[in-house]
C-alpha cells in the first residue's frame, strides 16, 4: 500500500458519477493492536472504518460522524467515529467468545444507525436495518432509501498485513437525463467491480484509478490524509467526574481513595488521586 494513509475524491469527465477510495494500514493497525479482537471482528470493524472514511467524505459540511451497528449476535455493538478532517477512532464491544465471519453472523439481527452532527447546525440521524449480507450492501441500501441517491460501495481486508480498503461510486444527479445519468453510474460500477485486492492494497491511487478508468478522464482531487485520532482526554474525564457530584465524589474517596478512568478507544487510563478529586469538589462549587 501507499506510503500514507489517504482518502482520494474523484470525478469524470463528462459523466454524471463521482468517486472516493480510501487506503488505510495504520491507521487501522493503531485503532486495533491493543484490543485482542478475534479475527472476524477485527475484519467487520476494518469495515465500517472504511465505510465511515467513505461517508465523511461524501458529506458537503464540517463536522462529525458516528456510525454504529448494534445487533443480537456474539458482538454487542461496533462503533467508529470520525470528523471532517478524517480522524478516526474505533471500538468493537464482544461480549462473548466467537470465532464468527461476516455481519450476520457476528452482529444478528440488528441495524446500523447513522448519526452526523455538524459544526453548524442540528444533529440528525439515519437507522439502517442490517437486512443484506454484507456492510456494503447495507450501505448502498441505505443511500438508496434515505438519500435516493444510486451509490455502490467495495469494501476490502487484507488479514496478513492487517490493512483496509475501500471505493465509493455515486451517482451525480446534475443533469435532466435521469437515463443518461443512471446508465453512466452503471458503467462505471462495472469498471470499478473489476478491482482485484492485490491491486488496491499495493498500487497507489492514481495507478489504480488508470487501470479501472483508463478509457474515461478522471479529475483526482487533493488527497486527504486519514489518521487514528481519540477524542478523549483529561479534560473530558474531569468533567464527566465533577457531574457524579460531590456526595458520589467523596464516596469514592472513601472507598477507593482514588479512581482510575480508561477510555474504551484507545484504553488510555487517566488516574486521579484524594488530592486531585477533591479539587475537582472545590472547583464545581466556585
Amino acid at each position: 500500500m501507499s506510503s500514507s494513509d489517504q482518502l482520494n475524491r474523484y470525478l469524470f469527465d463528462n459523466l454524471h458519477a463521482r468517486g472516493e477510495l480510501v487506503q488505510l494500514s495504520s491507521t487501522f493497525q493503531n485503532i486495533v493492536k491493543a484490543h485482542n479482537y478475534p479475527e472476524g471482528v477485527k475484519a467487520l470493524l476494518g469495515e465500517l472504518i472504511t465505510v465511515t472514511s467513505l461517508l465523511t467524505a461524501t458529506l458537503k459540511l464540517e463536522g462529525e460522524i458516528a456510525v454504529q451497528l448494534q445487533g443480537d449476535g456474539p458482538v454487542d455493538y461496533f462503533a467508529v467515529n470520525a470528523n471532517h478532517q478524517q480522524e478516526i477512532r474505533g471500538i468493537a464491544k464482544v461480549t462473548q467468545a466467537t470465532n464468527a465471519v461476516g455481519l450476520k453472523d457476528l452482529v444478528g439481527k440488528g441495524n446500523m444507525i447513522i448519526t452526523i452532527r455538524p459544526t453548524k447546525g442540528e444533529p440528525y440521524q439515519g437507522v439502517v436495518a442490517l437486512e443484506h449480507d454484507t456492510l456494503a450492501q447495507c450501505l448502498s441500501h441505505y443511500f438508496e432509501v434515505s438519500e435516493q441517491i444510486p451509490t455502490k460501495l467495495w469494501l476490502f481486508h487484507n488479514k496478513e498485513n492487517s490493512e483496509v480498503a475501500g471505493a465509493l461510486v455515486q451517482l451525480l444527479p446534475d443533469s435532466d437525463d435521469k437515463a443518461q445519468q443512471l446508465n453512466d453510474f452503471e458503467h462505471l460500477c462495472q469498471l470499478t467491480d473489476t478491482i482485484k485486492p492485490e491491486e488496491i492494497f499495493t498500487l497507489d491511487a492514481e495507478t489504480l484509478l488508470y487501470r479501472l478508468y483508463h478509457q474515461e478522464t478522471v479529475r483526482i482531487f487533493e488527497p486527504q490524509a486519514v489518521t487514528n485520532k481519540c477524542s478523549c482526554s483529561r479534560d473530558k474525564c474531569e468533567s464527566a467526574i465533577i457531574h457524579l457530584g460531590e456526595s458520589e465524589i467523596k464516596e469514592i474517596i472513601t472507598q477507593d481513595g482514588s479512581l482510575n478512568m480508561t477510555c474504551d478507544y484507545c484504553l488510555t487510563n487517566y488516574q486521579f488521586d484524594e488530592q486531585h478529586l477533591l479539587q475537582l469538589i472545590n472547583q464545581n462549587k466556585h
